[in-house]
């Protein structure tokens, strides 16, 4: 089964970066809690232009990640596995369980408290991540288990844009909002006049971005909207979103996503840790994503297999949605995100960090050990 170019560069990058990630959260938490852990965690709050330097990364950089997301879910929708309903159905109804049971389950132990704003750190996948797992199998991962992955998150990382839209924005200033709307609905009209220039959508993306940002509205979600406003056309290699993809893939792998997790992990860890493990804020991230996440996509697959609303993409077998079920629970950055969203005490973020950075690292080893003695070595899959 052949690969379309633009989904392997995509995968590609999130492979490499996902490993990446790895290594500089282990770098950043060694020096977090080594004996330069102040000057290290000082440098982070660092002030500029009356924001730390972690504020322009979580708002700024990270836009410019949602915007690759965003370029990759409509790529997937106008010519991926989103473009047919009946292959689109599978991942999608699959997301759905992967976000309303871990979510449920945060809720078992949260509701009614201060922490149940936290409902939202469970939902996501990190894709770069649970890709630099599965890249981990080698040959013996079939292509249609790349694309069922790759699709899964990507979803599950619009849910979770929506999810942060809707629930994350506390106050609302209506006249930015609608001066963001506007330039969106500007950029809109140049895609239907059949401008391709790239430049008047970035200075437009920019304008959305301050607007957005003053809104209240989080504005990494400009990116989104961005990707949607830039024309696709046939979605050749000439096309506006073919060329921006191609250029982003590298320096989000390699620099944005690497930043995020090094300014987002730089936690001094005490020595009673473990107590807020037992809380109940950090007992919901933890079931959530180890066993909400698999629970609900395989328990929502299942079922909309078996009502007839989707099928079993041809070449893989259940045993395999269970494995990326486990990958699925690699919340990692998307977590991370919304956990700084959702609290304000810089304690409860730093314990839910941990229990999140926790989480990911088992589910992560249950997926690749769970794939590793269900997947067939074949080295003859064509990639």
């Amino acid at each position: 089964m052949k690969l379309s170019i633009l989904f392997k560069e995509f995968y590609e990058s999130e492979k490499a970066g996902g490993l990446i990630l790895l290594f500089v959260t282990i770098i950043s938490l060694a020096l977090a809690n080594s004996p330069i852990h102040s000057s290290y965690t000082a440098f982070w709050q660092f002030d500029m232009g009356g924001h730390s330097i972690t504020h322009w990364i979580n708002d700024a950089l990270m836009a410019v990640f949602f915007l690759l997301i965003g370029l990759e879910l409509e790529r997937e929708i106008y010519k991926g596995e989103l473009s047919n309903i009946k292959n689109a159905s599978f991942p999608i109804i699959g997301a759905m369980g992967g976000f309303i049971i871990p979510a449920c389950i945060f809720l078992l132990f949260n509701f009614g408290t201060a922490t149940q704003s936290g409902a939202g750190i469970p939902m996501a996948t990190d894709i770069a991540f649970a890709i630099g797992i599965l890249s981990l199998l080698g040959n013996r991962v079939p292509t249609s288990l790349k694309i069922f992955l790759t699709a899964l998150a990507v979803i599950d990382d619009l849910i979770a844009i929506i999810v942060i839209a809707i629930f994350y924005t506390k106050t609302i200033i209506w006249t930015n909002l609608l001066l963001a709307l506007s330039v969106f609905v500007v950029l809109l009209i140049l895609n239907r006049l059949k401008v391709k220039n790239l430049i008047p959508y970035l200075l437009g993306g920019a304008a959305m971005w301050f607007f957005m940002y003053n809104s209240g509205v989080h504005a990494t979600i400009t990116g989104v909207l961005l990707a949607f406003a830039i024309p696709f056309g046939n979605g050749d290699e000439k096309s506006t979103s073919y060329v921006l993809q191609h250029f982003l893939h590298k320096p989000v792998a390699f620099i944005i996503l690497p930043l995020f997790a090094i300014a987002n992990t730089s936690i001094t860890i005490g020595t009673d840790w473990q107590n807020g493990l037992g809380e109940a804020n950090s007992i919901g991230i933890l079931t959530g994503l180890i066993l909400g996440k698999p629970l609900g996509i395989v328990a929502f697959a299942f079922t909309g297999a078996l009502l007839g609303l989707c099928k079993l993409p041809k070449g893989l077998q259940w045993k395999n949605i269970i494995g990326v079920g486990f990958l699925g629970g690699i919340g990692f950055t998307m977590s991370i995100f919304i956990t700084i969203l959702a609290y304000d005490d810089v304690a409860l973020i730093n314990s839910s960090k941990i229990a999140i950075i926790l989480a990911s690292i088992t589910a992560g080893l249950l997926g690749f050990l769970f794939l590793k003695f269900t997947l067939k070595n074949n080295s003859k899959e064509e990639v």
